[in-house]
């Protein structure tokens, strides 16, 4: 019986995924259009060897620094960037995340550790004066199950998450694998959707004139349905507190946003930033 369940599980969870990519197609336009303006502010300061939680399509990978190389190609800086790994569990995203990839002049290669399904041919061999890509499927919410790719590149100058922790299962874990991940003085990037803040917050830096408390009541109402229709996203998260009062940090900078550019932002504001592991926190497997 327990192999016929972990075979329910399993092909269940696959249908989840795929249906998610349909949904994802449409929905990270949205969520581009509306968010993008504060990536632009803070994607630049990325730099070193990066791992980015939960990618998705990565189309961000664009706001990173970018140089024309001799031989005329357009691609991600690699005097800035080293390396990029990007942990994703959905590997229906795969395809999209390779080309995105491959567009911004990264080296594509996959984990076959994480990932033995793979088909995918890695490009890396082909290009290797360009920046590594790693592609590998995981999450950070067990320590215990990060994959071993990510643990050998560890530890990271730079991690990065983008409407990430709205679907992770333990956030706090979550937190707490990028601080332990991070190396000392390393920085983590961050910008995701959360709760509705109180009315007042000193924190937003665009108000709208959204009536904050209402909204607030109406995300706690509709999370139940929105996390199955999302696959596991929350909308009643606040995110951004969650991380500042997360231990290990030498200094948390994030601000919030209510967006108004359509209903769906109502249920969507924004928390972005970027938190400084502290010096004497060391890295240890």
């Amino acid at each position: 019986m327990s192999g016929l369940y972990q075979h329910i599980s399993s092909t269940y969870e696959s249908i989840c995924d795929w249906l998610f990519k349909l949904l994802w197609i449409v929905e990270s336009e949205r969520n581009n259009a509306k968010v993008d303006v504060y990536r632009k502010m803070i994607w630049p300061e990325i730099s070193g060897k990066v791992l980015e939680v939960g990618p998705g399509f990565a189309k961000a990978l664009q706001f990173l620094n970018h140089v024309t190389l001799n031989d005329g190609t357009f691609a991600v800086d690699p005097n800035t960037i080293h390396s990029y790994t990007a942990l994703e569990p959905n590997p229906f995203l795969y395809s999209r995340l390779h080309a995105n990839a491959e567009s911004n002049g990264f080296c594509v290669q996959y984990d076959r550790k994480s990932y033995p399904e793979c088909t995918e041919v890695d490009t890396l061999a082909t290009r290797k004066n360009m920046v590594p890509f790693t592609i590998v499927r995981g999450t950070l919410d067990n320590f215990d199950k990060i994959p071993q790719a990510v643990l050998d590149g560890a530890p990271y100058d730079t991690i990065l998450t983008s409407f990430s922790l709205c679907t992770a299962k333990d956030p706090e874990a979550t937190i707490n694998n990028i601080i332990r991940l991070l190396k000392p003085g390393g920085a983590y990037v961050f910008i995701e959707h959360v709760r509705q803040p109180p009315p007042g917050d000193p924190l937003v830096i665009e108000d709208n004139n959204v009536n904050a408390e209402l909204w607030g009541k109406i995300q706690d109402w509709l999370n139940p349905v929105w996390k199955i229709i999302g696959h596991g996203c929350c909308i009643d998260r606040r995110t951004g507190e969650t991380i500042a009062n997360a231990q290990g940090w030498e200094s948390v900078e994030y601000k919030n946003v209510r967006p108004v550019i359509d209903l769906q932002s109502r249920v969507m504001p924004l928390s972005f930033g970027k938190a400084i592991k502290a010096q004497d926190e060391n890295y240890n497997q």
